[in-house]
């Protein structure tokens, strides 16, 4: 099988390119933009075949130049909900997935790339369906004017296409996405730093630290992906989370616990955690007002409908996991 990743370099196609490895595909073509030169470490180890510059793969694609491709994991975008540039946005996320699209159909590969929970914006359920998406930011409108481009031609594709509704990921190789990380990310940075996390305050009607989304581990996210590439009848636009929602505080908690077991150190709970100043609550940006998820929770219906019974890993083995790797990573790092 030879198999395209977009966003090769970045935090979801790296970790698939190591899922691809691991089942025997290793006629892998790596498409990324390096110019952020450090990303080039998401791929140490990962066995490519070849290396394109997003803008030479897609004008050569485009031209059937590359040969007989089976599948594209289309990864690439930008993934920042605080660009408010909507030119670029759309420049990047939608013209560019659509010619993608466009390319696939006409040579008989197959499409399978990230859509985002941010179509759904401010609605309260999280279903694939028009009347639930409302998104708050121009990056969730450009994630929604694709899915509904691939929504008209469902029907009619002669092969896959695929799109996932990535919730709030989490996992190894996303330190390049700064800002835009994890809070799990951010979390273990801030304990190791400065010896407390810091979570939003009250807002939208939840307690501090109880606003709640899906948080979904990569590894999770890289499984679905390699389900659905391994069953190539399934078709359609599919959320892709753990089912479940979480406070921001149970990741705290998980990130704090997770870093004093790997020095020896005893557990604690939410409130022991305040009273020894672990945690610190902070008053909820202005900047962020009228623009941000307090709840989110993926439906899995329609992803268990086409047969797909992958179990998700909650929010205390997913970060204890991740903190290990982070740990690790550290370490390399220093020596």
């Amino acid at each position: 099988m030879r198999v395209v990743v977009t966003g090769a370099a970045g935090f979801i196609g790296s970790n698939l390119i190591q899922g691809l490895n691991s089942i025997g595909v290793d006629d892998v073509i790596a498409v990324d933009d390096l110019s952020e030169g450090l990303k080039y470490r998401n791929l140490l180890g990962a066995q490519i075949s070849d290396y394109f510059d997003k803008d030479e793969f897609y004008t050569r694609f485009a031209k059937g130049e590359l040969g007989q491709v089976d599948a594209v994991l289309h990864e690439g975008a930008c993934s920042d909900t605080m660009e408010h540039n909507g030119r670029f946005m759309l420049d990047n996320n939608y013209r560019c997935s659509k010619n993608l699209l466009d390319a696939c159909m006409t040579q008989g590969t197959r499409l399978l790339y990230a859509s985002s929970a941010a179509t759904y914006g401010g609605s309260d359920t999280f279903r694939e369906e028009p009347r639930y998406e409302q998104p708050l930011n121009v990056y969730g409108f450009s994630k929604l004017l694709f899915d509904n481009v691939v929504r008209r031609m469902l029907t009619r594709a002669p092969q896959q296409v695929v799109g996932f509704r990535y919730f709030n990921v989490y996992g190894p190789r996303e330190q390049h996405k700064g800002r835009m990380a994890s809070v799990a990310f951010h979390h273990f940075n801030q304990f190791y730093e400065h010896g407390r996390v810091k979570l939003f305050g009250v807002y939208g009607g939840y307690a501090p630290g109880e606003q709640r989304r899906d948080f979904v581990f990569v590894d999770d996210v890289v499984a679905v992906n390699l389900w659905f590439l391994q069953n190539p009848d399934a078709r359609g636009i599919f959320n892709l989370g753990t089912g479940r929602a979480q406070p921001f505080n149970d990741i705290a908690m998980a990130t704090v616990n997770a870093v004093r077991v790997t020095k020896g150190e005893g557990t604690l709970t939410l409130p022991e955690m305040l009273r020894e100043g672990l945690i610190e609550y902070v008053d909820f940006p202005e900047s962020l007002v009228g623009k941000y998820q307090c709840h989110t929770q993926a439906d899995l219906s329609r992803l268990r409908d086409v047969g797909c019974d992958h179990v998700f890993v909650d929010v205390a083995s997913g970060v204890g996991n991740y903190v290990k790797w982070l740990n690790h990573d550290k370490l390399t790092a220093a020596t």
